[in-house]
């Protein structure tokens, strides 16, 4: 089963450009901002592009634990694990892209521009079966009193 969970979770994840990457600030509270995802297949580990001096940077180096969620109309996933700030010219250049480069000008070789490594340790997802098939669901757990059976909910264990 648990294969089963760490594929399902490739493929909630494969198609999503953005993301919400959650990293405990200096006072200890959550702090969530929407990053954009690159383009890497799914192995655990999620990458995103940012600034040196930022708050997700910094907030890592501080505090490596982090939460990365996305979300569709009918499926969510959220990871956990820790995060990492990368410099290495190369994987930036590897990973480069038109997204990032509006956002970050100054170009992959400027030592300003970071890469943010989450690697995953778990994951949890839920997956419906779209909109029709969830209401039906509703609707047939308001008659028979019982709770409404919707899509797929588990934990995996990331490798």
């Amino acid at each position: 089963m648990a294969e089963h969970g760490v594929e399902k979770v490739r493929e909630l994840v494969a198609d999503e450009k953005m993301a919400m990457l959650t990293t405990v600030g200096a006072d200890g509270s959550l702090q969530s901002r929407p990053m954009s995802l690159q383009e890497v297949a799914f192995d655990g580990d999620l990458w995103f592009f940012a600034e040196a001096h930022g708050g997700p940077a910094q907030s890592i180096q501080a505090n490596p634990q982090v939460n990365v969620t996305t979300g569709s109309s009918s499926a969510w996933v959220s990871i956990s694990g820790h995060g990492s700030v990368v410099t290495d010219v190369a994987k930036k250049k590897e990973l480069w892209n038109s997204g990032a480069e509006a956002w970050l000008p100054q170009g992959p070789e400027d030592p300003s521009v970071v890469l943010i490594k989450v690697d995953g340790d778990s994951a949890e997802f839920w997956d419906t079966p779209g909109a029709v098939a969830t209401a039906l669901s509703f609707v047939k757990a308001k008659a028979s009193g019982e709770r409404a059976q919707v899509g797929e909910n588990e934990k995996v264990e990331l490798p």
